[in-house]
Protein backbone atom coordinates (compact mmCIF):
# COMPACT_ATOMS: atom_id res chain seq x y z
CA UNK A 1 0.00 0.00 0.00
CA UNK A 2 1.09 3.55 -0.90
CA UNK A 3 1.96 6.07 2.26
CA UNK A 4 1.32 9.55 0.72
CA UNK A 5 2.26 12.80 1.94
CA UNK A 6 -0.52 16.03 1.00
CA UNK A 7 2.19 18.86 0.41
CA UNK A 8 -0.86 21.16 0.72
CA UNK A 9 -2.17 20.63 4.19
CA UNK A 10 0.80 18.05 5.24
CA UNK A 11 -1.61 15.12 6.35
CA UNK A 12 0.46 11.79 5.70
CA UNK A 13 -1.92 8.56 5.18
CA UNK A 14 -2.79 5.33 3.21
CA UNK A 15 -3.63 5.64 -0.84
CA UNK A 16 -7.19 4.97 0.22
CA UNK A 17 -7.10 8.63 1.73
CA UNK A 18 -6.49 9.66 -1.78
CA UNK A 19 -7.36 9.88 -5.63
CA UNK A 20 -4.93 8.64 -8.41
CA UNK A 21 -5.52 11.20 -11.76
CA UNK A 22 -2.90 9.87 -13.98
CA UNK A 23 0.20 10.92 -15.06
CA UNK A 24 1.27 13.88 -14.41
CA UNK A 25 2.73 16.66 -16.78
CA UNK A 26 1.00 16.60 -19.68
CA UNK A 27 1.06 18.95 -22.37
CA UNK A 28 -2.25 20.07 -23.01
CA UNK A 29 -3.36 20.96 -26.42
CA UNK A 30 -6.21 24.07 -27.05
CA UNK A 31 -8.31 25.53 -29.69
CA UNK A 32 -6.31 25.44 -32.64
CA UNK A 33 -4.05 22.48 -32.26
CA UNK A 34 -4.09 19.61 -35.10
CA UNK A 35 -5.91 16.42 -34.76
CA UNK A 36 -2.67 14.06 -34.41
CA UNK A 37 -1.31 16.61 -31.12
CA UNK A 38 -5.12 16.31 -29.33
CA UNK A 39 -4.88 12.23 -30.14
CA UNK A 40 -1.69 12.12 -28.54
CA UNK A 41 -3.18 14.15 -25.79
CA UNK A 42 -6.33 12.21 -24.98
CA UNK A 43 -5.07 8.61 -25.43
CA UNK A 44 -1.39 8.35 -25.11
CA UNK A 45 -0.16 7.51 -22.10
CA UNK A 46 3.26 6.38 -20.42
CA UNK A 47 3.22 3.38 -18.37
CA UNK A 48 6.67 2.80 -17.33
CA UNK A 49 8.75 0.41 -15.04
CA UNK A 50 10.38 2.32 -12.36
CA UNK A 51 9.76 6.08 -11.98
CA UNK A 52 6.41 7.43 -12.65
CA UNK A 53 5.30 10.92 -11.89
CA UNK A 54 1.15 11.24 -11.14
CA UNK A 55 -1.13 13.57 -10.13
CA UNK A 56 -3.46 11.99 -6.93
CA UNK A 57 -6.25 14.62 -5.21
CA UNK A 58 -6.78 14.45 -1.43
CA UNK A 59 -10.56 13.17 -1.43
CA UNK A 60 -10.74 12.52 2.52
CA UNK A 61 -8.57 15.78 3.23
CA UNK A 62 -7.90 19.32 1.98
CA UNK A 63 -9.84 17.84 -1.83
CA UNK A 64 -6.31 19.61 -3.18
CA UNK A 65 -4.50 18.30 -6.03
CA UNK A 66 -0.87 17.07 -5.97
CA UNK A 67 1.57 15.82 -7.73
CA UNK A 68 3.97 12.40 -6.70
CA UNK A 69 7.29 10.92 -8.12
CA UNK A 70 7.12 6.75 -7.18
CA UNK A 71 8.74 3.59 -8.99
CA UNK A 72 6.00 1.46 -9.84
CA UNK A 73 7.61 -1.82 -9.47
CA UNK A 74 8.38 -1.34 -5.21
CA UNK A 75 6.16 1.35 -4.83
CA UNK A 76 8.20 3.99 -3.32
CA UNK A 77 7.02 7.03 -3.54
CA UNK A 78 9.90 9.75 -3.36
CA UNK A 79 8.60 12.99 -2.79
CA UNK A 80 4.98 14.62 -3.44
CA UNK A 81 4.84 18.18 -4.40
CA UNK A 82 1.95 21.08 -5.58
CA UNK A 83 0.30 20.61 -8.81
CA UNK A 84 0.69 23.91 -10.14
CA UNK A 85 4.71 22.50 -10.75
CA UNK A 86 5.45 22.51 -14.64
CA UNK A 87 8.34 20.06 -14.28
CA UNK A 88 9.86 17.61 -11.71
CA UNK A 89 11.70 19.85 -8.81
CA UNK A 90 15.12 19.44 -9.42
CA UNK A 91 15.62 18.55 -5.60
CA UNK A 92 12.95 15.80 -6.56
CA UNK A 93 15.10 14.35 -9.21
CA UNK A 94 18.59 14.43 -7.22
CA UNK A 95 15.94 12.44 -4.81
CA UNK A 96 15.33 9.80 -6.96
CA UNK A 97 19.04 9.16 -8.35
CA UNK A 98 20.56 9.65 -4.83
CA UNK A 99 18.35 6.53 -4.14
CA UNK A 100 17.92 4.18 -7.29
CA UNK A 101 21.15 5.54 -8.82
CA UNK A 102 20.73 2.60 -11.67
CA UNK A 103 17.53 4.50 -12.85
CA UNK A 104 19.66 7.37 -14.03
CA UNK A 105 18.45 7.42 -17.26
CA UNK A 106 14.77 7.22 -16.79
CA UNK A 107 14.19 10.50 -15.27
Amino acid sequence: MLILTCPCCGVTAEETEFHGGGEAHLKRFGPGSDDADYESYMFSRKNPRGVHFERWRHVYGCGKWFLAARCTMTLEVFATYPAQTLEPPADVITAIKSKRPEWEGFV
